[in-house]
C-alpha cells in the first residue's frame, strides 16, 4: 500500500495548487468531482481489473485475451508505450518536483541549486535502492508514507481549527462563488469540465494493480494430488521445476482480495486528504499567492505549514514532501519491473536480459536520466506527457472492463460505458490542451514498436521451445529406428494436410540416395499455430500410423523451431545424431525470411539448420540437415 502510496499520496504536494489554478474558488467542488470519479469510476474499474489480472498485467492481460494474434500483441505494445510514458515520467517529474522544493528551501546548500544536477542525483539514488532489492524499497516507502501522512494530518488539523475559529472564511468563499456563478448547478457543471486538469490527482492509483505480484495471499492452496492428474501430467510431474510448482500453489484468490483492500484503503485515505487540502488552501490562502512563481504556487500546504506552524515545522514539512516526491518514482519503477518481464521477452520483442530485474533497473534508470536531461528537469514541460500516459492507462482499463462485461446485463454495460466515456473525454481534452503529451507518448510507442520488431528479428533463430514430450507411439517409432541394421534415425519433413506419403518417400529416397535396406523414414508434420507468440513452453509430439507409414505430428509457433527441438531431443534421449530431410521451397529467400519472422513459416531447411547451429556448437553432435 505504501509503495503505491508514494506516488498516489505525493500528489498532495501539488494537487491543491493545481486545483485552484484550474477552477479558482471552485477548487473544492472540482476536487469533490475528482473524488467521486475516483470512488465510483476508477475504483470499481480496478476492482474488476484485479480479478482479471492477478499477476499485475492490468488491462494488458484483458486485451490480450480478447484480441488474438498480432492485433492483440500490437495493441499491448501500444499500451506498453503509454505505460512507459506514464511510469517513466512518474520517476522524472516527481524527482524534478522534489528538486523544486529543495531549491526553494532557504537552508539548501548552493551545490544543490543546480536543478538538473540535483534531479539526476535523485533519479540515480532511486535506481540504486531498487538494485539493492524490492524489500528495501518497501521498507523505505512505509516510513516515508507514514511520515508524510503524519505531517499532512498535523497541518490539515491546524487549518481546520483556523477555519472553525474564523467562520467568516466560509462566508467570503460563498460570496466569491456567486460573483461568477448564478447557481449551484452551474458550479458543479463548471467544476466537472475541469476534471482533466485535475487528473494528476489520480496518479499512482492504478499502480495498486501493477504491483499485485508483490501482494501475498492469505495462505497457499493445497497442491493437486497425483491421483487427480492426467496420465500425461503424471509422466511429467517429476520434470516440473520449483517455480512452476510454487505458481500452482499460489493463493491468487487471497492476492485479489488483499489487492482490493489496498485499492479501497488508498482511495479513501487520498479522498479525505484531497478534499481537506483543497478546502483549507482555497479558503485560507489569498488568490494572488497562487499566481505562477507565487509563494503558494505548487506548494500550497507547505506555505500554510510555514505560515501557521513556523519555519521549523515548515522545513520538516518540506523535507517530508521532498522525500515522498523523490520516492514517488518507486511505484513507477515497481510497475515497470512488473509489466515488462511479463510481455516483451515472451513476445520475443526484448533481449533475454529483459526478464531479469537488475538489468531492467539499470536500463530504466538510464532512460529516466536521459529524459531528465532532455527536459532539463522542468516540471511543467513534463506534465503533459505524464497526464497523457496516466489517463490513457486508466481509460484502457475502463474500456477493457466495459468490453469484458458487455453481456452481463444493462446495468454493467451502462455504468462502465459511462465511466469509459468520461475518461475518453479527459484523454481528448488533455491531448488538445497539451499536444506535446501525445507527441511524446507517440515517440515512446514508436520506439517500443521499432525496437520490439528488431529484437524479434534478431532472436528469430533462437531455440525457443521449453521441453519436448513424445507419446508412447512416438517413442516406439524412434526406438524401432534405432534397432534397424544401420540404426539411423531419418526424419522426413512433410506438409500437414497432404496424404501423398508414398510418393514423398519415393522422391526422398531417389533425391538423397537412401536405399530400402538403409532404413525407413519417419514423417514429421508441424502445424503452425498463433505465430504472434514467441515461446513454446512445451512441444507435444504424437505418433500415428497412416497407410502403413509412421508419422509424428505436433503443433508449434514455428515449424523450424519445432523440428530443431525434436531433433535435439531425439539425440539427447537416444545418444544418436538424427538426420532430417527437406525439399527446397520455390520463391524469393528474402521474402521467406520475413515470412518466418512474422508468420513462423518460411524456407524451413536453412532456418532449421541455423537454429541447430546456434543451439549446438559441436558439429559432431549437431543433427544432420539434408536438402534436395
Amino acid at each position: 500500500m505504501c509503495l503505491t502510496g508514494t506516488d498516489y499520496f505525493s500528489s498532495m504536494g501539488f494537487q491543491p495548487s493545481i486545483s485552484f489554478a484550474a477552477a479558482g474558488y471552485l477548487a473544492p467542488v472540482a476536487t469533490l468531482n475528482l473524488i467521486i470519479l475516483t470512488l465510483l469510476g476508477a475504483l470499481p474499474t480496478y476492482w474488476l481489473v484485479a480479478r482479471e489480472s492477478p499477476k499485475g498485467q492490468g488491462s494488458f492481460a484483458i486485451f490480450e485475451r480478447l484480441l488474438s494474434g498480432w492485433m492483440g500483441k500490437t495493441l499491448v505494445l501500444v499500451l506498453l508505450g503509454f505505460a512507459f510514458t506514464d511510469f517513466v515520467f512518474t520517476i522524472t517529474m516527481c524527482a524534478a518536483d522534489a528538486t523544486a522544493h529543495i531549491v526553494e528551501n532557504p537552508f539548501t546548500p548552493a551545490l544543490f541549486h543546480n536543478r538538473l544536477f540535483t534531479t539526476l542525483i535523485l533519479v540515480g539514488s532511486l535506481g540504486l535502492i531498487f538494485l539493492k532489492g524490492f524489500g528495501e524499497a518497501v521498507k523505505i516507502s512505509a516510513i516515508l508514507v507514514a511520515f508524510y501522512l503524519g505531517v499532512n494530518g498535523v497541518i490539515l488539523s491546524v487549518c481546520l481549527l483556523k477555519l472553525m475559529e474564523n467562520p467568516v472564511c466560509f462566508a467570503q468563499w460563498h460570496k466569491h462563488l456567486f460573483e461568477h456563478h448564478s447557481s449551484y448547478l452551474e458550479m458543479f457543471k463548471t467544476a466537472a469540465f475541469v476534471f482533466p486538469q485535475l487528473a494528476l490527482g489520480m496518479s499512482g492509483f492504478k499502480t495498486g494493480v501493477a504491483v499485485m505480484p508483490l501482494v501475498a495471499g492469505n495462505q497457499p492452496t493445497e497442491p493437486v494430488e497425483n491421483a487427480d492428474r492426467s496420465e500425461a501430467e503424471r509422466e511429467q510431474i517429476e520434470d516440473d521445476d520449483n517455480d512452476e510448482e510454487s505458481e500452482n500453489q499460489e493463493d491468487l484468490e487471497g492476492r485479489i482480495k488483499n489487492t482490493r483492500k489496498l485499492l479501497v484503503t488508498v482511495a479513501v485515505i487520498m479522498s479525505i486528504f484531497l478534499l481537506l487540502g483543497s478546502l483549507t488552501t482555497t479558503l485560507l490562502i489569498p488568490a494572488e499567492l497562487f499566481a505562477k512563481h507565487g509563494p503558494a504556487d505548487g506548494r500550497a500546504l507547505a506555505y500554510l505549514a510555514h505560515l501557521y506552524l513556523g519555519e521549523t515545522f515548515g522545513t520538516i514539512y518540506d523535507l517530508a514532501t521532498i522525500l515522498i516526491l523523490w520516492f514517488a518514482g518507486a511505484s513507477g519503477m515497481a510497475a515497470l519491473l512488473s509489466l515488462v518481464p511479463q510481455y516483451l521477452p515472451r513476445y520475443g520483442m526484448a533481449p533475454s536480459w529483459a526478464a531479469a530485474r537488475r538489468p531492467l533497473v539499470v536500463f530504466f534508470t538510464l532512460v529516466a536520466a536521459m529524459i531528465t536531461v532532455i527536459f532539463e528537469a522542468d516540471v511543467d514541460s513534463q506534465a503533459g506527457a505524464f497526464a497523457t500516459g496516466l489517463l490513457v492507462m486508466i481509460t484502457s482499463a475502463a474500456l477493457a472492463i466495459t468490453w469484458l462485461n458487455w453481456n452481463k446485463g444493462w446495468k454493467m454495460r451502462l455504468s462502465f460505458s459511462l465511466i469509459s466515456l468520461i475518461f475518453i473525454y479527459s484523454c481528448v481534452t488533455v491531448s488538445l490542451d497539451r499536444p506535446d503529451g501525445i507527441l511524446i507518448s507517440a515517440c515512446f510507442i514508436l520506439t517500443v514498436l521499432l525496437t520490439s520488431f528488431i529484437s524479434r528479428a534478431l532472436r528469430s533463430t533462437e531455440l525457443r521451445i521449453g521441453d519436448v514430450r513424445l507419446n508412447k507411439r512416438a517413442v516406439r517409432f524412434i526406438d524401432e529406428a534405432c534397432r534397424k541394421d544401420l540404426g539411423e534415425i531419418r526424419i522426413l519433413a512433410h506438409k500437414p494436410g497432404s496424404t501423398n506419403y508414398k510418393q514423398k518417400e519415393q522422391e526422398a529416397r531417389r533425391t538423397h540416395s537412401i536405399q530400402d535396406k538403409e532404413g525407413d523414414f519417419i514423417f514429421l508434420e508441424v502445424t503452425v499455430k498463433d505465430v504472434s507468440d514467441f515461446i513454446d513452453e512445451h512441444l507435444e509430439v504424437n505418433g500415428t500410423e497412416t497407410q502403413g507409414f509412421r508419422i509424428l505430428r505436433c503443433s508449434s509457433l514455428s515449424a523450424p523451431n519445432a523440428i530443431a527441438a525434436l531433433l535435439l531431443h531425439i539425440r539427447d534421449s537416444t545418444g544418436k545424431v538424427p538426420h532430417v530431410y527437406f525439399e527446397w521451397t520455390e520463391g524469393n529467400p528474402l521474402f521467406y525470411v520475413l515470412k518466418y519472422i512474422l508468420l513462423g513459416e518460411g524456407e524451413t531447411a536453412p532456418l532449421t539448420r541455423e537454429i541447430l547451429r546456434v543451439a549446438e556448437a559441436d558439429k559432431g553432435k549437431r543433427p544432420k540437415v539434408h536438402v534436395g
